[in-house]
């Protein structure tokens, strides 16, 4: 799940899971997987060429050290030297207060929240009539209304277009911009050989 508004795009490493399990789910190997997918996203479905990814913390002001938890130091730090590796240009970990109330989001291409609620609370109090959800990493594009079904509100007219309409768009978009990567990136150079010469 990638919630995508003018603003910023925001990823969860956990998904629809009780509070009182995240820490379960916060592994290195699980954050290096949401991290190169966001990457492979931000490139070939955003046409973003060299996409920054902030990353934020599990513990309030990311653990401080190990004071307040160490999920940090354990799994998110060696995943996103593990990114760092690879050629992802994954930053943090950030505190997800601060990050937000600074404004920092304005600085990347993507963000990767550890939870739920840490990435779709700043999310939807900046925007969510104008949000997007869009399912990344899948073969097909998939996107619909930030806000969900709505059912509460069915019949009553008061139902914004805003985010089905910018839903469509996005499709739109990610599938221009699928087919300009695929071609772009068909017919790679091969690496020279400077021994030869």
């Amino acid at each position: 799940m990638l919630m995508v508004n003018e603003l910023m795009r925001i990823g969860v490493v956990t998904s629809h899971i009780p509070v009182a399990r995240i820490n379960e789910y916060i592994t290195k190997d699980t954050i290096l997987n949401k991290l190169r997918i966001m990457n492979h996203s931000l490139l070939g479905d955003f046409g973003i060429r060299r996409p920054r990814i902030a990353v934020l913390g599990l513990n309030p002001h990311s653990g401080d050290n190990g004071v307040i938890g160490d999920e940090e130091i354990r799994e998110i730090i060696p995943a996103i030297t593990s990114a760092r590796d690879e050629g992802i240009m994954a930053f943090g970990p950030f505190s997800a207060d601060g990050f937000f109330g600074a404004a920092t989001y304005t600085k990347y291409d993507g963000i990767l929240a550890m939870y739920h609620d840490q990435g779709l609370v700043p999310f939807k109090a900046l925007t969510v009539e104008g949000g997007v959800n869009y399912t990344a990493g899948l073969s097909i594009v998939r996107t619909s209304p930030a806000h969900g079904t709505g059912y509460d509100i069915t019949g009553k007219n008061e139902a914004s277009p805003d985010s089905f309409r910018k839903a469509v768009y996005l499709a739109c978009d990610i599938f221009r911009n699928r087919m300009q990567y695929r071609e772009i990136t068909a017919n790679p150079l091969e690496p020279l050989d400077l021994s030869e010469l």
